[in-house]
């Protein structure tokens, strides 16, 4: 079966609310798609890295129960794993407070990995600016963009506005290795001060990509491409948290692609009427993700999007 690799940062995140811890669990935009691909039954490999401590050792763990493969993982003694304080507001929105302890040397990445026409790889948010880790990720991503599918999530929040303002020339590069951009409003208003989907369009097809999908939270969805767009709603549920929304959106999306049997060569030629059918799917994941505390889809959920 096509393989998905997930690149990107390992978190593990404390929810507050009103003051109180009311979860705990692992946490980083990619390990959520990747934990909801492999509750999917998908062939997934998370390539991040995390300590031999007590927090690296649960989500190595949880890895494990939920089907995601390791063997990208670098682990260290000389720092911590990565901690979030995650603050839910009245609209069960969070902010964020990171905690964090790398060693000198980041993201040694061991594994050789043999790319396929089928498979797909993610990246993004602000990890994928670091320039910690940004030359393994680039020879990462430059080896996989023979054959795979680049999917890029810009995952870009407020708190990071100043600084990526100073890093679009990055940015820009990331578009320009993905076949697949998804984007939320508040990614490329926070990046380029763009607040239409029309003009976010622009900008990803003057730097290389031919495909966007843009989500606007709980409101639409908007997918662009060369021959034409569309608009699908945002059904409403009750929502407890957001945390994971658009990771689970993406996983549903990933889900859908790899359904359809669509690849990097394959992409663009797909109609519009199965896109639409592919984002429906993407939005119940998003939407279901916000009904729990889990950053990911359940697992129940998952059983019955694969059987059906």
């Amino acid at each position: 079966m096509p393989e998905v690799y997930a690149i990107g940062e390992t978190i593990y995140d404390i929810i507050f609310r009103d003051g109180h811890p009311v979860a705990a669990r692992p946490g980083g935009s990619m390990l959520n798609t990747a934990v909801s691909l492999g509750r999917l039954g998908m062939p997934v490999t998370f390539i991040s890295e995390y300590a031999y401590d007590g927090p690296g050792n649960l989500i190595h763990d949880f890895l494990a129960e939920n089907k995601v493969g390791t063997s990208g993982v670098c682990r260290y003694h000389d720092g911590k794993t990565a901690i979030a304080l995650a603050f839910l507001d009245k609209n069960n929105n969070a902010s964020y407070s990171f905690y964090k302890i790398f060693p000198a040397e980041r993201l040694k990445i061991k594994e050789q990995f043999l790319f396929g026409e089928q498979d797909v790889v993610i990246f993004g948010a602000f990890f994928s600016l670091m320039p910690e880790v940004r030359p393994q990720l680039l020879a990462f991503l430059k080896k996989a963009a023979g054959d795979a599918l680049i999917l890029y999530d810009p995952n870009i929040r407020k708190p990071h506005r100043e600084q990526v303002r100073e890093m679009q020339g990055l940015i820009f590069q990331n578009i320009g290795m993905a076949d697949l951009v998804r984007g939320s409003d508040e990614d490329f208003e926070t990046v380029f001060g763009i607040k239409s989907s029309a003009e976010a369009f622009e900008v990803i097809r003057e730097h290389g990509c031919e495909l966007l999908v843009y989500t606007k939270s709980g409101e639409y969805v908007d997918v662009y491409h060369p021959g034409w767009h569309f608009r699908l709603p945002v059904p409403a549920v009750d929502v407890l948290s957001t945390i994971g929304a658009g990771d689970s959106f993406n996983a549903g999306l990933i889900f859908a692609l790899q359904k359809a049997g669509l690849g990097k060569s394959t992409l663009l030629s797909a109609g519009k009427a199965g896109w639409e059918e592919m984002i429906r799917l993407a939005i119940a994941c998003g939407s279901h993700a916000c009904t729990h505390y889990d950053n990911y889809i359940s697992t129940g959920f998952a059983a019955s999007l694969a059987a059906g």
